[in-house]
């Protein structure tokens, strides 16, 4: 495979076909699956988080329930039922939430805090709406009343409206002291009474003080101080609201408005085009930097692709205007909305994939009728899935340098070789390579950043650091700098992953085809996995003897390693190749660090088979080449082919295991 790992193993044995992909970007369509499991080109596609009504609280993403019904409008809670006065405490009886809340929605409160009280760890993703208070008084009243009452809930206000989750902090401290003792300590923190103390209950075991002196001075350091005093002969830790300092001046609305951030969401159509240069293109058009964009994951450049995207900085109206420009280039934005934060990497279900084959026929050896082997194939694949290797995209497959090799230069800390490989020319006398070899002969990062084309932003801001700051090794970092966090991190996971196609075909080639002592697997199988690269540590579990002599586990629950400071690794042979491998590369005693860059290489844990889903397909012949004539062209068949993927998988890959060739 072209870009990839030379012998990549197969997972069946059918005979597979011919063929070409991508002979024209249309011919291979990429659309975004989002959390909700919508196409994101889809008219019911949703733009906004799905708000819930429900006396329910089930595990999901981001629960709402909206506490205030239609028969109790939120401006029907009394306004004037607790009065707050400058500088004043409230009392206890102002914190009545009976007066405060209507009678259905302090019930459906007690139920989230009855539910939130019966779990055993922190619910991150669970919360409520109390609706909408626009009076900024009575926010504060909900606020303190709340926090009064359920001292291990907080709240949050989202524009005029109160969410309720669950306070980690609460739960964290419950683990030191007891729970009626962290809800005193939570009431005396949120009151805030200048000059006031709290004293926890005496306490003789040095190290447990220790513990909760360190999670006050963590916590909330710059709000309280911890000291402690022996009496009686017992020790006991008191705390103290520090001393204000001169008040801030109070902010004018139009200076907090400057502050809040703006994000605008939309779905952008591309063909043709790689994500980031999409993404450095429409930046340089409305004037932000690339850093403003984000996304959930990053699509073909040979394609027509769909994906939802976030900018910040830009109204929906602005965004909109400049819609025509961007269709220049090739870019369709559509469903432009305001949303509330930008998208988070990785936050997607899945691709769904429209492909096109195009002259189709059996290879030279095969004696089966067309039609039988792509049945064979397929249904193949379906069944027993594919090996989950990254794709030749992942490098950059039609690039004289590819990512990997930037990213391994990075991680030896050889900022400059990095560089020049970054900015490497390819074939071709266009604009952005004229640059390229302009630097290259020179050295010059003025005259190269004169060259340079507008819209190669990444390529600019380097050359723009260079210029600044000098072409030495201060310079270079500062040039790796001035590109953003994920441009960055992409180079390094780009060579993480060359190392992960090659550690699969070790796997299979050294250890078979079955689960081996050893082995990493999950307890689920990886063919319902949505969330593939997000595995936490806990939930690897290393195989022993005698669960590989009882068959215990199958193939597709087997997991391997991407390179990182947090995973482990295989207890077998292939794990004795991770570190020779990494020992090639110079790598042997790498931390996955680099903080002169910022970036941390954690690592994740990748499953060694995938599984296509919802696949049709549709095999014809080619009207236009069927004759009768005796010197009639051979048919041309086409196969119209349409599967889901997980999220960072590739279609690519899967054509390869189904066609037995690259495609």
């Amino acid at each position: 495979m072209e870009g990839g790992t030379p012998s990549l193993a197969c997972r069946s044995a059918h005979q597979g076909f011919h063929g070409s992909i991508k002979n024209s970007t249309q011919d291979f369509v990429v659309t975004e699956i989002d959390v909700h499991g919508q196409l994101v080109n889809s008219p019911g596609a949703p733009e906004e988080p799905v708000t819930f009504k429900s006396n329910e609280f089930p595990q999901k993403d981001n629960i709402r329930v909206n506490l205030l019904t239609e028969e109790t409008p939120s401006d029907e809670v009394p306004s004037d039922a607790v009065s707050l006065d400058g500088g004043e405490v409230l009392s206890q009886e102002c914190f009545d939430l009976s007066v405060i809340l209507s009678s259905s929605v302090k019930k459906t409160l007690e139920q989230f805090a009855s539910v939130v009280q019966g779990c055993t760890e922190v619910q991150k993703n669970l919360e409520i709406s109390l609706g909408a208070f626009p009076d900024k008084q009575q926010r504060a009243i909900v606020h303190s009343a709340l926090k009064y009452n359920y001292p291990f809930l907080m709240t949050v206000t989202d524009h005029d409206e109160i969410l309720v989750r669950e306070d980690p902090d609460f739960r964290e401290l419950s683990h030191l002291v007891s729970v009626e003792e962290a809800e005193d300590f939570f009431r005396f923190k949120d009151a805030k009474v200048p000059g006031s103390t709290f004293t926890f209950v005496p306490d003789d075991i040095k190290e447990h003080r220790t513990s909760v002196h360190h999670f006050v001075s963590r916590k909330f350091g710059k709000l309280m101080e911890t000291k402690s005093f022996a009496t009686r002969g017992r020790t006991a830790i008191t705390v103290r609201l520090r001393e204000r300092g001169r008040q801030a001046r109070k902010r004018t609305a139009a200076e907090r408005a400057d502050e809040q951030d703006l994000y605008t969401g939309f779905t952008l159509r591309k063909e043709n085009l790689e994500t980031l240069e999409a993404i450095s293109y429409m930046a340089a058009m409305l004037g932000v930097l690339p850093s403003d964009f984000s996304y959930a994951g990053i699509k073909d450049k040979r394609a027509v692709t769909y994906q939802s995207m976030v900018v910040k900085k830009v109204s929906p109206e602005r965004l909109l205007e400049k819609t025509c420009v961007f269709e220049r280039k090739g870019l369709q934005l559509s469903k432009i909305h305001p949303v509330s934060e930008p998208l988070r990497l990785g936050r997607l279900a899945g691709n769904h994939f429209d492909l096109v084959i195009r002259d189709v026929k059996p290879h030279k050896c095969s004696s089966i009728d067309l039609e039988s082997l792509v049945e064979e194939a397929v249904e193949n694949v379906k069944t027993w899935g594919f090996v989950n290797y990254y794709g030749p995209q992942r490098f950059g497959s039609s690039q004289k340098v590819q990512a990997d090799q930037v990213g391994l230069e990075l991680l030896k800390d050889d900022m400059n070789t990095a560089l020049r490989l970054f900015l490497s020319p390819e074939e071709g006398d266009d604009l952005e390579n004229k640059a390229k070899q302009h630097f290259h002969q020179t050295g010059n990062a003025k005259e190269s950043l004169a060259l340079m084309p507008p819209h190669k932003a990444r390529e600019r801001l380097m050359l723009r650091a260079l210029h600044r700051y000098g072409s030495g090794p201060d310079g270079c970092t500062h040039a790796w700098l001035s590109l953003p966090h994920s441009m960055r991190v992409f180079y390094l996971h780009a060579y993480c992953s060359r190392l992960w196609n090659e550690a699969a075909c070790f796997r299979l080639r050294t250890l078979g085809p079955r689960p081996v002592q050893g082995d990493l697997v999950l307890a689920a199988a990886c063919r319902d996995s949505q969330a593939e690269e997000e595995t936490p540590a806990s939930q690897v579990h290393v195989v022993t003897s005698a669960e590989e002599h009882d068959g215990v586990f199958s193939l597709d629950q087997v997991v391997l390693p991407m390179p990182g400071n947090s995973v482990k690794y295989p207890e077998n042979a292939l794990g004795s190749w991770y570190q020779e491998r990494l020992g090639q590369d110079g790598l042997g005693s790498c931390r996955f660090r680099i903080p002169s860059l910022k970036l941390n290489v954690p690592g994740c844990y990748r499953p060694l088979l995938s599984y296509p889903r919802n696949v049709s397909y549709n095999l014809h012949v080619d009207e236009d080449t069927q004759d009768t004539g005796l010197s009639a062209p051979p048919c041309r068949t086409t196969l119209a082919l349409a599967f889901n993927l997980n999220a960072s998988c590739y279609a690519t890959v899967c054509l390869r295991e189904i066609m037995k060739c690259d495609p």
